[in-house]
């Protein structure tokens, strides 16, 4: 298993921009697929991004097309999320997470794909 944990959240006007950073713990981290997802009151925890183990492909929902950037440094263990242009329903807490077995050859897009969960970050976007 691999130990996440999230940064970078907070509390941000509508059309501003946060980066969210999550930190893993272990050497095999690079041999892991991994993904964002969100989790809004009230609401089922949602697919945001996710990314392949060498970068090599990405994939987003609809919703952040276009403005969320989801990316990778595996010499640092870390996945990021560049999150621009955030609008209130963007709200929610969110997590990262990793593929259930390494050397995955797919993008965990489901939080059943999910083996490993971060603690998840609050992000707060005002009008």
């Amino acid at each position: 298993q691999v130990q996440l944990v999230e940064s970078g959240g907070g509390l941000v006007q509508a059309g501003g921009s946060l980066r969210l950073s999550c930190a893993a713990s272990g050497r095999t981290f690079s041999t892991y697929s991994a993904g964002w997802f969100r989790q809004a009151p009230g609401k089922e925890r949602e697919f945001v991004a996710g990314i392949m183990r060498s970068s090599s492909n990405t994939f987003y929902a609809d919703s952040v097309k276009g403005r969320f950037t989801i990316s990778r440094d595996n010499a640092k263990n870390t996945v990021y999320l560049q999150m621009n242009n955030l609008e209130r329903e963007d709200t929610a807490v969110y997590y990262c997470g990793t593929s259930r077995a390494s050397l995955s050859i797919v993008i965990p897009r489901s939080p059943q794909m999910v083996g490993s969960w971060g603690q998840g970050t609050q992000v707060t976007v005002s009008s």
